[in-house]
């Protein structure tokens, strides 16, 4: 009887997490013939059926959108979130329900559900460059990527073609063209500013239009995933109905699913990842049942670790065992070391007296970007690396409401337009360093029965100098371009709120100072792998989602092959 069960809970492969990660290696393990198991914390959503706010009009929300008083004390630290409102909190953990200690102010942002963040990301795409791969070893900062972007380069452009990437083919050094469908447009005061960059800084400077897994003109394989072209309605974080942007419940979960060979476990919270220390190697994970708190093995012969970078990293921490006192994998002490995020505190605005002859119309769900172009060819600043930008122009417009009667209707109906406002916000690239960490209380245990995590990530003075160089060059940027009223706010923002935190389980080429090698697998458990923002050495300025993407597919690939090679 117990050796029956005990087959019914084995798999060739076993996923932690459904999310853009977890999603793709999921799909990968299948298509290449592994039954696979996929297990997510968080309940089932499935496209479209559980999208419960995505065809909401705004007067049928009971308090428009908004968030009540009560709810919004409750959740201090969601409620920060900008995607975070009366059609989202579906999708969001809120902040009881999984807590966690803060040694220093850190806003750690979850969906946990089928699909994790994949429904809540703001789905920009940006491939990294030779300069992001090679900038540990070449600034000294960091340990040196165990991987190249030319041997990423084949696997972005797989998961791009799959996910359906708009943007531009702009030729950029700092910034690789990828396989793109149709860029969105400019409006014309951002292509002006475009222009009046390019003239006043060369080949230095570039604002550009972002690139977006949106699909502005689908293709045949993204019809075959059920999916239809974007159709501009700026509320992706709902879920979308269309499929018009990526996400693994639109993607990569059914195609996977379709094969036959996933087996999809909703509330199914990894406890610990399984080492047998005579056979070396990882056999499977614990499972806790999210209703029942029942605990369940599950076996397989590879694991894959995606359930999001600080939830990978407590996972691995609580996987001990008589080999790994500390920590499946941590011989080289690392473990939890290392995390770094993105710099989002700095922001600017302003004002456009021209073209007072246009506005726009409709929605577009992308906004101009600008790249990185700092310390790039050469070390120029008082601080290490950079950061990218964000840009964005709109015509200010509002309706009147003096008046009574047919005079006020009137008045309601008449849009008013005064000038263009103009804005931009930082992504400043942060440096890893060993006292930005992730560790387990050995007190207080969350409800599950785990321990909860200490979460201590700051900025440092390269950050502090990061934000004001971004101000003054932006300052300098809108003044050239003849904006007004210019003004620059720091929020001062804890970390995490960027929803970007990377590192802990962090990639090298030595396994003194290092996890996982090039092809993401555990130096000292071969055939354990993490592709998640976990797996990140640093962090550069491009959003990082479809990095790991290309990690998952490839490591996926590598996996396998070494598998049927009986290597793992």
């Amino acid at each position: 009887m117990f050796v029956a069960d005990k087959k019914k809970r084995t798999f060739d492969a076993i996923v932690v997490g459904s999310g853009i990660s977890g999603g793709w290696s999921a799909k990968e393990l299948c298509e290449k013939g592994l039954k696979t198991l996929v297990l997510e914390r968080g309940r089932d959503v499935k496209h479209i059926v559980d999208y419960p706010t995505t065809m909401t009009q705004p007067w049928e929300f009971e308090h428009r959108g908004q968030l009540n008083y009560d709810f919004k004390k409750e959740n201090p630290i969601i409620s920060k979130c900008y995607a975070f409102y009366e059609g989202t909190t579906q999708f969001f953990v809120k902040d009881k329900e999984h807590p966690y200690v803060q040694e220093k102010p850190f806003d750690w942002i979850r969906g946990y559900q089928v699909g994790g963040k994949s429904l809540l990301w703001a789905r920009q795409t940006q491939r990294w460059s030779k300069y992001d791969f090679e900038g540990p070893a070449r600034d000294g900062y960091a340990v040196e990527w165990p991987v190249t972007y030319d041997e990423m380069a084949p696997w972005y452009s797989y998961v791009e073609k799959f996910a359906g990437i708009s943007g531009n083919k702009d030729g950029l050094d700092i910034l690789p063209d990828g396989e793109f469908l149709p860029p969105h447009e400019m409006n014309c005061v951002e292509d002006y500013f475009s222009q009046k960059v390019a003239q006043k800084y060369g080949k230095d400077r570039h604002v550009i239009i972002g690139r977006a897994a949106h699909l502005t003109k689908p293709n045949q394989i993204h019809f075959d995933q059920g999916r239809a072209q974007c159709q501009n309605r700026t509320i992706c974080e709902r879920g979308c109905p269309y499929g018009g942007y990526f996400s693994s419940n639109a993607s990569t979960i059914p195609w996977a699913m379709k094969t036959g060979k996933m087996t999809l476990k909703p509330d199914s919270v990894v406890h610990s990842i399984i080492y047998d220390d005579k056979l070396g190697k990882a056999t499977g994970v614990r499972v806790i049942d999210a209703n029942t708190k029942e605990m369940t093995e599950y076996y397989a012969k590879i694991i894959f670790v995606n359930a999001a970078a600080i939830n990978t990293n407590l996972i691995l921490q609580n996987s001990t065992s008589t080999r790994f006192p500390n920590g499946l994998g941590n011989d080289s002490g690392v473990l939890g070391k290392y995390v770094a995020f993105h710099n989002y505190r700095a922001r600017i605005s302003g004002e456009y007296e021209g073209f007072l002859d246009k506005t726009t119309e409709g929605k577009r769900p992308n906004s101009p970007y600008i790249p990185r172009f700092r310390n790039v060819l050469k070390q120029e600043t008082d601080f290490l690396r950079g950061y990218a930008a964000g840009f964005g122009a709109n015509r200010m417009s509002w309706n009147k409401n003096e008046g009574l009667g047919e005079n006020l209707k009137e008045n309601l109906a008449k849009r008013e337009y005064g000038n263009w406002s103009v804005g931009s916000h930082m992504m400043g690239e942060t440096i890893p360093k060993e006292s930005n960490f992730v560790a387990l209380d050995k007190n207080l245990k969350d409800p599950f029965g785990m321990p909860q995590l200490r979460i201590s990530v700051d900025y440092d003075d390269n950050d502090e100098k990061m934000v004001k160089d971004y101000i003054d060059q932006m300052t300098e940027m809108f003044t050239m371009a003849g904006f007004t009223n210019i003004k620059a706010n720091d929020s001062k923002q804890p970390a995490g709120l960027d929803i970007h935190e990377m590192g802990g389980v962090r990639m090298g080429k030595d396994p003194k100072t290092s996890m996982l090698n090039g092809f993401n697998q555990l130096h000292a458990c071969k055939n354990v792998f993490v592709t998640d923002g976990a797996c990140m050495t640093s962090t550069s300025t491009q959003n990082p989602s479809l990095t790991y993407m290309a990690f998952s597919a490839r490591a996926v690939d590598y996996a396998v092959k070494e598998m049927r090679k009986k290597n793992l």
